[in-house]
């Protein structure tokens, strides 16, 4: 098939999709499909005849992970319109012309749903789940309200947008993070008074709306969804602090057990409650969801990823892989799917 792995973007996670989408890409055309690997944003300017033909490795440009999160600023001079359009040249043109686009993209802009409606309206097949399941997934302050509506567990707290004065005292510790934000940016751990306001602000970078919810001190693990079913637990276990953007992304930051050494009553439960997220999110396709479990077992949820990462350290590729699904394998299902899809419309 022709596909088009699109990546890269403007969010702050721009550098794990670009790392995401080459993955992706190398791994679909092992499995034989004509593939080419696009930066939705920056486009492409070359010749658009016969380019799903073309002998050219298309990851070969995209580097490692950095530590810090991408200078955006540099990625927008790079336009030589300005930016007026989110969509790079001939982006929607190469889009069009293949037989599915694999969405490799991260954050806002890509995750949120608004590239999904846009291909839609298009009649453009696609990956994942559809647009409106991203943008209410995206949001965390909407996830929360759907997961109190549903009874899923999930660490208490309130919404504040920017503007707003907060109703008394914000008990510490807390956790203030950006309403839409990903890959733990614009998440803080508050301690003490002091470090609130500047951990407000912080998130206030990246959206008009952040959550403040208490801190729970425990474990940190994650659950991936395939097709409604879930896969094995991760455990996330940080060499200091917490699973932020650097024990993502750096290798030796972190180590991941999975599955995780957990008792089978409650790695069911965290099993259960993910695919019970799946379900009440309306996602399709695949996701993975992030929790946390305090000392004495009580279990938390803190969000859904509806479009996780697929780099050479992401969650999701491990948890499949416990199962004996290899990183090709799961991203031809993940393809799949969404043919399937589009035959069903």
């Amino acid at each position: 098939m022709k596909i088009v792995v699109l990546a890269g973007g403007i969010s702050t996670e721009r550098d794990v999709s670009l790392s995401s989408g080459s993955m992706i890409y190398r791994a679909l055309k092992n499995r034989g499909h004509q593939a080419i690997l696009l930066d939705v944003y920056l486009g492409y300017e070359g010749e658009t005849q016969g380019i799903f033909e073309l002998e050219r490795d298309w990851a070969a440009q995209v580097g490692a992970i950095g530590p810090r999160k991408p200078d955006l600023d540099a990625v927008k001079a790079l336009r030589k319109d300005g930016g007026r359009r989110f969509f790079g040249p001939n982006v929607l043109e190469l889009c069009s012309q293949s037989d599915c686009v694999f969405l490799a993209l991260h954050g806002s802009c890509g995750e949120d749903g608004k590239i999904q409606a846009c291909l839609e309206l298009l009649g453009i097949p696609y990956t994942g789940t559809d647009y409106a399941s991203s943008a209410m997934a995206m949001d965390k302050g909407i996830t929360k309200d759907i997961f109190k509506a549903y009874g899923i567990p999930s660490p208490p707290g309130i919404r504040l947008k920017k503007g707003e004065k907060d109703l008394g005292k914000v008990p510490l510790p807390c956790v203030v993070k950006a309403s839409c934000g990903g890959s733990s940016v614009g998440v803080s751990i508050v301690l003490a008074q002091e470090e609130y306001e500047p951990a407000k602000e912080e998130a206030f970078r990246y959206g008009d709306e952040v959550i403040i919810e208490q801190y729970i001190k425990g474990r940190e693990f994650s659950v991936g969804v395939l097709d409604g079913k879930a896969l094995p637990v991760i455990e996330m276990i940080p060499r200091a602090g917490f699973y932020d953007y650097r024990a993502k992304y750096q290798a030796g930051s972190a180590r991941e057990v999975c599955p995780a050494e957990l008792s089978e009553e409650r790695t069911r439960r965290m099993q259960d409650i993910a695919e019970r997220v799946f379900q009440v999110l309306r996602l399709k396709s695949y996701a993975r969801m992030d929790f946390i479990m305090r000392p004495d077992g009580e279990i938390f949820c803190l969000e859904a990823n509806t479009l996780p990462g697929m780099t050479a350290t992401s969650l999701l590729p491990q948890e499949a892989a416990a199962v004996g699904i290899g990183f090709e394998e799961l991203c031809q299902r993940i393809l799949e799917h969404a043919m399937k899809e589009k035959k069903e419309l």
